[in-house]
């Protein structure tokens, strides 16, 4: 992802609330038939409060990447959208896309099977949390034997970044008035409204306008 110095994205604790909320993540690795790609959901570590990621994949996609031997790249995608120029007003313009993204890249450590249960568990209560009736892993109709054997299925993987690039693309050299209406536009009930990338701009021209202060 080419970077440029008015869109970077540097801070820590921004960059961990975009993967925390854009969890379904896009995994790349070069191996020796090219380039291969498959999309998990991802989580941080909870031990940790850098960029530390933990997931699984399903064998045998572990030997596709060469997980734990080679370089993986996750790419996370958060809020996103068309940006036309007929928002800007009377002024020569084209269309633009607004997005934020976060690359991680590094050689990713296998975990244990006792770890990776514990990954594949919080995964299941992160996301089945917020049902009205959640089903977790270990309730019933499941019960251990099964859980074991889909477990032996998959294999899990911490990666601690050694390499990070993160943009935030969000109008930042637009003057406050366009910015406005733009956000205006996505908060509105046209084509291309998009109120999560709404909200994300105004976080983001906040944080500017406090840090001008």
């Amino acid at each position: 992802m080419r970077q440029n110095p008015s869109f970077t994205l540097a801070d820590v604790t921004e960059m961990r609330r975009v993967l925390d909320a854009s969890p379904w993540a896009t995994i790349m690795s070069a191996g020796p038939e090219g380039l291969v790609a498959s999309h998990y959901a991802v989580l941080l570590d909870e031990s940790r409060d850098d960029l530390t990621i933990v997931a699984h994949v399903g064998r045998p996609d572990d030997l596709i990447h060469g997980l734990g031997d080679r370089e993986l790249l996750v790419v996370f995608q958060g809020p996103h959208g068309y940006i036309s120029p007929g928002w800007y007003g009377d002024v020569q313009a084209v269309p633009t896309w607004n997005y934020v993204a976060v690359h991680l890249s590094g050689i990713p450590e296998i975990l244990s099977p006792e770890e990776n249960l514990e990954v594949l568990d919080r995964l299941v209560d992160r996301f089945e949390g917020r049902m009205p009736e959640p089903r977790r892993m270990w309730e019933r109709p499941n019960d251990e034997s099964f859980v074991q054997r889909l477990a032996a299925g998959t294999v899990g993987f911490r990666l601690t970044p050694t390499r990070v690039v993160a943009k935030r693309k969000l109008s930042q050299n637009k003057a406050a008035d366009t910015v406005e209406t733009v956000i205006a536009e996505l908060e509105g009930s046209g084509p291309y409204a998009q109120p999560d990338l709404a909200r994300e701009m105004r976080r983001a021209h906040e944080a500017l306008a406090e840090g001008r202060r």
